[in-house]
C-alpha cells in the first residue's frame, strides 16, 4: 500500500543498497589484489567471501526497493513481501559463508596454510575493518527511519564481514608471532556466530512470507484502537498476521445495530482510518455487526463475554 513519502524512502532505500554494492566491491579489490601479491590465503578467502556478500546487496538493490512500487493489477496488496524475500537471500548467503569459513578453519587446524608475513596484508585488513564499519554505521543510520529487514540483513552481513576479517587479522598476527594456529581457531570461533546470525535473519522473514502471527502486543494495540472508538460494543473474529512486513488485520466490530447505514459506513471508515495509522499495518478489512446478536456460527454463544485469547475468535 502507497503512503506519502514512500517515493523518498524508496529512494533512501536504493542509495544505502547502492552504497554496500559499491562497499564490498572496495573490500574484494584490495583484499584481493594485496592476497594474491603477497601470496596470502587468508585475503584472497576472505575477499572471495566478499564476492557472495556483493551479490546479495546487489540483489537488495534490484529487487529490494519494490516493496515501496506502488499495487498494481499484477499486485492487487502491493509488493510488501519482495523485501522479506531478498533478506531471506542475504540470510542464505550468510549461513553459505559461515558454512564455509567453518569448513576453511578445520582445514587450517587440520594443516596450517604457510602465509608470508607481510605488512601490506595487515594494512589491506585494517582497510577491510574500516570499509566495513563504515558501511554497517551508514546502512543502520539510513535504516533507523525505514525500518527494512532487507537493510537490516545487509548491515547484519557487514557485521559478519568485520567479524571474519578480524579473525583473518588474527591469523596473519599469528603468523608474526610463529603461532600460526591463532587463525583457524579465530575462524571457528567467529563461523559459529556467523551462520547463527544468518539462521535468526532467515528465520524471521519466513515468518513474513508464509503470514505468521505477529506479537501479542501487536494484536493488543489493534485492539486498543478500536475499542478506543465510541461507537465500538465489542470487538471478535480478530485475525492479524504479516502481509510481508506489514500487518494486515481482517476484524468484525460490533456496534448499535438500529444506527443508519450512512453513519456505519462513516463508523467503518473512521475505524479503518485510525489502523492504518498505527504503525507497521497495512491493509484493514473491518466488519461491522449488530452488538448482541452473535456469529451465525457461533451463536449460542455471547459476543460481548470476556475474551479467550490472543489467538482464538472470541470476543476482545
Amino acid at each position: 500500500m502507497w503512503v506519502p513519502g514512500s517515493r523518498s524512502e524508496k529512494g533512501r532505500f536504493q542509495r544505502a543498497a547502492a552504497v554496500n554494492v559499491l562497499g564490498n566491491l572496495a573490500k574484494i579489490l584490495v583484499e584481493g589484489a594485496a592476497g594474491i601479491a603477497f601470496g596470502s590465503v587468508a585475503l584472497v578467502a576472505d575477499a572471495a567471501h566478499s564476492v557472495a556478500d556483493l551479490v546479495a546487496s546487489a540483489v537488495v538493490l534490484i529487487w529490494g526497493g519494490a516493496r515501496y512500487d506502488d499495487a498494481d493489477p499484477t499486485h492487487p496488496h502491493g509488493h510488501q513481501r519482495i523485501e522479506p524475500l531478498t533478506a531471506l537471500f542475504v540470510g542464505a548467503t550468510i549461513v553459505i559463508l559461515g558454512l564455509l569459513l567453518l569448513r576453511e578453519s578445520i582445514v587450517g587446524l587440520v594443516g596450517p596454510t604457510e602465509v608470508a608475513a607481510s605488512p601490506f596484508l595487515v594494512a589491506a585488513l585494517l582497510f577491510a575493518v574500516a570499509d566495513m564499519y563504515l558501511l554497517y554505521w551508514y546502512t543502520e543510520r539510513v535504516n533507523d527511519s525505514l525500518g527494512s529487514t532487507a537493510l537490516t540483513a545487509l548491515s547484519a552481513d557487514c557485521l559478519n564481514d568485520i567479524y571474519t576479517t578480524i579473525a583473518a587479522l588474527v591469523g596473519i598476527f599469528g603468523v608474526f608471532l610463529e603461532f600460526p594456529v591463532l587463525d583457524p581457531l579465530a575462524g571457528a570461533l567467529v563461523s559459529v556466530l556467523v551462520v547463527y546470525q544468518g539462521i535468526e535473519i532467515g528465520r524471521e522473514n519466513v515468518t513474513y512470507l508464509v503470514g505468521g502471527a505477529p506479537p501479542d502486543a501487536d494484536r493488543d494495540r489493534i485492539v486498543a484502537a478500536l475499542r478506543d472508538h465510541p461507537a465500538v460494543e465489542g470487538v471478535h473474529d480478530l485475525t492479524v498476521y504479516y502481509d510481508g512486513t506489514d500487518l494486515e488485520v481482517e476484524v468484525h466490530v460490533e456496534v448499535d445495530g438500529s444506527m443508519t447505514l450512512h453513519d456505519a459506513h462513516d463508523v467503518e471508515t473512521e475505524l479503518v482510518t485510525s489502523l492504518r495509522a498505527l504503525d507497521d499495518v497495512g491493509d484493514v478489512h473491518v466488519h461491522l455487526d449488530p452488538s448482541g446478536l452473535g456469529e451465525w456460527k457461533d451463536a449460542e454463544e455471547s459476543t460481548t463475554g470476556p475474551p479467550r485469547g490472543p489467538s482464538g475468535d472470541g470476543p476482545f
